[in-house]
């Protein structure tokens, strides 16, 4: 069923001619193959669980456009309502139906949210919602967790200080170190770090940021004692519990890791699933902190092409479908397959590794396990992940490119895809 995937003359002049006009000739790090080395893909098409790259090869996709994908590539439903929209425009700069049909759906889903302000991305929106924290608050410092990451924001795009409650330093040339002075990084699940670092700035932390269920340092679950002292101490101390459902939410349940964990924050961002595929963002709460958003408050925050009617109707098309069907006891179904199939090829093989994995998200990491934070995650073999990353690619299976990110199974997948990845899984653990 998997085809030999190895050559690909196409792709390797396709990645020469961007990288004469494109910066690394990608236009996201994380599409580089900087953690694996070789030649990007260039893909041309997709179709349900497949990708097409531009010399032919097929492969079973398992990145999903990095999550959006969680019906498959054109999904047709998904496809009638972006070719509708389409014929009325591309875009107004004005307000549309669509916008409040997709934050109704959000709304209605997700425990936390009452309203919602569409972003065109998830770095909009996790840079929005740090600036409704602090304005809502009249608060400035902000606690975050290594390995979590935020996007590009500038205050959360920070690595952890020398201590454990030392405030955080920029992770990228232009950041200013002004932007991370009142950003604080602890480890994840970490409950003892988390309580010092309200003993000790008890009234001046205006929001805790995290992903409630990890996907950019591998798959981490968080503990429950964990999310219970998240939600205590920021109740005790006033300070804005966010969930950074970017990723996880729409995916892991319907109403997102806070619906399947039964934790309620008081601000949460979103995107991937919700746009279906195309650039939308999301944050939403409580009308109380919403209130505090211009026009009605006074915290600034626009976007000329936020709440764009096509990307509106891709998101609406796409959580109708999640809603009326049946696709997450399929997805869990299919995810469980594959962890099951893994597993007993991880144990066949002999290899030091462990998988892990919250509804369709998942990783194989290649430690021992079990991995509960970055350092934990940081232990495993990324050489041998670079080699089995291209072994599975050379076998037609189309993995992250990095030890340290999550795959998505989609509804698209079916059990014999999910047993012919296994199999090439275990043909090429045996080798590497």
């Amino acid at each position: 069923m998997l085809a030999d995937t190895s050559s690909r003359p196409q792709s390797d002049a396709a990645f020469e001619r961007a990288k004469k006009v494109i910066p690394g000739g990608v236009n996201s790090p994380a599409r580089a193959f900087g953690a694996v080395g070789g030649t990007p893909v260039h893909m041309a098409s997709g179709e349900g669980p497949w990708l097409t790259d531009v010399d032919g090869n097929r492969y079973v996709d398992f990145v999903g456009s990095w999550g959006p994908h969680i019906l498959g590539h054109r999904h047709p439903a998904v496809m009638e309502a972006i070719a509708d929209a389409l014929t009325r425009s591309t875009s107004f700069g004005a307000p549309t139906p669509a916008e409040t049909e997709l934050a109704e759906l959000v709304a209605e889903a997700v425990p936390s949210v009452e309203q919602v302000r569409m972003t065109n991305s998830g770095t909009e929106a996790a840079m929005s919602a740090v600036r409704l924290a602090r304005g809502a608050t009249g608060r400035d410092k902000v606690v975050k967790f290594a390995g979590n990451y935020h996007g590009h924001v500038d205050a959360l795009l920070v690595s952890a200080g020398s201590g454990a409650l030392t405030l955080g330093h920029p992770s990228s040339p232009g950041v200013p170190a002004g932007c991370t002075a009142d950003t604080i990084v602890l480890d994840y699940n970490d409950v003892d770090q988390l309580t010092a670092a309200f003993e000790k700035y008890p009234d001046a932390i205006a929001g805790v940021f995290l992903e409630p269920v990890c996907g950019n340092m591998g798959l981490v679950v968080p503990t429950e004692e964990f999310l219970t002292a998240l939600r205590d101490l920021c109740t005790r101390h006033g300070a804005l519990l966010a969930f950074d459902e970017v990723m996880c939410g729409f995916r892991v349940a319907y109403g997102g890791a806070q619906a399947r964990f039964g934790v309620t924050p008081d601000l949460t961002m979103m995107g991937k699933v919700i746009g279906g595929g195309m650039p939308v963002g999301a944050y939403g709460g409580p009308a109380e902190v919403m209130k505090h958003i211009s026009p009605v408050g006074s915290v600034y925050q626009a976007g000329t092409l936020s709440g764009n009617p096509v990307a509106m109707a891709c998101g609406v098309a796409t959580l109708k479908a999640l809603r009326d069907g049946d696709v997450y006891e399929r997805l869990e179904a299919l995810a469980a397959r594959l962890e099951a199939g893994l597993t007993d090829a991880i144990e066949a093989t002999g290899t030091p590794a462990c998988i892990q994995r919250v509804g369709s998200m998942l990783t194989l990491f290649f430690t021992s396990g079990p991995v509960t934070n970055l350092i934990d995650a940081q232990k495993s073999d990324v050489e041998r992940f670079a080699r089995y990353f291209h072994g599975m690619l050379d076998r037609g299976v189309y993995l992250p490119c990095s030890q340290y990110e999550a795959m998505f199974v989609s509804a698209a997948h079916t059990e014999e895809l999910i047993d012919a990845t296994v199999a090439a899984a275990r043909e090429v653990l045996h080798v590497i």
